[in-house]
């Protein structure tokens, strides 16, 4: 039974501005580095390209990706609030208003110390106003990036009710039962897991692509589809083999099931042919699912008014 599908990757990324900041000025800050020189993507910004690669690929006829700033409660229909979770304190009140993301993704980070240059960027006025502004964008030259991203089947279009047993009816009391509640079919529950494969496989949209287009679509993939939930399979492409060995030693124990991939080596997988690989195994094998019953979000807590 498959509880954690994991999605580690290796990435080349050159004359790339993926993670920079916003200025009043536009895209025109510093790129992001870590403290001994490696450009970083954050994990935030990797969501958000992961959401624009699934935004892409979903076609399915009644489901949709919310945009980022504007996310919807409806689990049932919304991939963004089911995947990546929300926080809804002025829509909603209580344990409704939050719901935690079964998606994780962790920075991608450049193997090596990066090398940056700095082009000059001006924006030239043509209202006869001569307060123009000049600046410079800084671009690492070549970065091999590793980063990982991760889905809880467990927590995966599913939320927990609560019950509370109290003396007196403003006192919360205490907890006593847990209901959990599925908010959509249980095909529809994998064919997300699936989307993630696919859209783990497109990740790409990142920050200032509509002027440098670059890719971080994987040279190499190792994914695991895990009857535990473990991300311990995030450090494969950063340690050294003897612990890349006990990794693999430590999935086959526990009868995991895992995918190399990679575009370098002709004896291995294609990374396309390691993800059409675990694709299909996730389609073919048990998914966790332990709800008591299927409600739409908004019928999941009365306080919740439906859209």
């Amino acid at each position: 039974m498959i509880k954690n599908v994991l999605v580690t990757a290796r990435s080349k990324l050159e004359m790339h501005r993926a993670n920079s900041g916003q200025n009043r000025l536009g895209n025109a800050s510093s790129i992001k580095q870590r403290p001994d020189g490696s450009v970083y993507i954050s994990g935030q910004m990797q969501r958000h390209a992961f959401f624009e690669a699934l935004k892409a690929i979903d076609e399915e006829e009644g489901t949709y990706v919310s945009n980022g700033d504007a996310t919807s409660y409806q689990v049932e229909k919304d991939l963004r609030a089911d995947l990546g979770g929300f926080m809804l304190s002025e829509t909603l009140s209580g344990e409704q208003a939050r719901r935690t993301a079964p998606l994780s993704a962790e920075p991608a980070v450049a193997e090596e110390k990066s090398s940056t240059v700095r082009d000059l960027l001006l924006r030239l006025k043509t209202d006869g106003n001569t307060d123009n502004n000049i600046a410079t964008q800084e671009l690492s030259q070549e970065d091999v990036m590793n980063w990982s991203m991760s889905l809880n089947l467990r927590k995966l279009s599913t939320s927990e009710r609560y019950y509370f047993d109290a003396d007196e009816e403003e006192d919360r009391g205490m907890h006593v039962k847990t209901e959990r509640i599925r908010h959509c079919s249980l095909e529809e529950k994998r064919r997300r897991a699936e989307l993630f494969l696919q859209a783990a496989s497109k990740v790409n949209e990142h920050s200032s692509q509509a002027r440098n287009m670059t890719t971080a679509e994987p040279f190499e993939v190792l994914v695991v589809l895990d009857n535990t939930i473990s991300r311990k399979a995030a450090q494969y492409f950063d340690s050294p083999s003897t612990k890349k060995k006990a990794i693999r030693a430590e999935l086959d124990a526990r009868g995991a099931e895992y995918f190399f991939g990679s575009d370098l080596d002709e004896e291995e997988d294609f990374v396309f042919e390691a993800f059409n690989k675990a694709k299909k195994a996730l389609g073919e094998q048990e998914i966790y699912d332990n709800a008591d019953q299927q409600l739409p979000y908004a019928e999941t807590y009365e306080s919740v008014p439906a859209l």
